[in-house]
């Protein structure tokens, strides 16, 4: 229980600016704590510090992930294989 609770305090004083993170690297933290907070081996107030974090780069995850959707882009060409339009990327299909 000591080291989870160990690891648990280093998440929480850990000042790193989630705006900084790589996509990869925000979805790394999350897991840890979703695992922490599984683990039930958390006091309760650290569990609600780590669960507003989580909340926190679970905001951060998705907001990389629309804006690399908003990026992608499906490009139509002409019968001569150029380039005509670029079509946002559907998700649907």
């Amino acid at each position: 229980m000591l080291a989870a609770y160990s690891k648990g305090a280093k998440a929480i004083s850990d000042v790193t600016d989630i705006s900084s993170l790589t996509f990869e690297q925000a979805l790394t933290a999350l897991e840890e704590i979703v695992q922490q907070l599984e683990s039930g081996n958390v006091p309760l107030d650290q569990s609600i510090a780590l669960y507003e974090r989580g909340e926190m780069l679970r905001k951060h995850c998705q907001a990389r992930l629309d804006d690399a959707q908003a990026r992608i882009e499906r490009i139509v060409t002409d019968q001569s294989g150029n380039a005509s339009a670029a079509v946002p990327f559907d998700s649907d299909g």
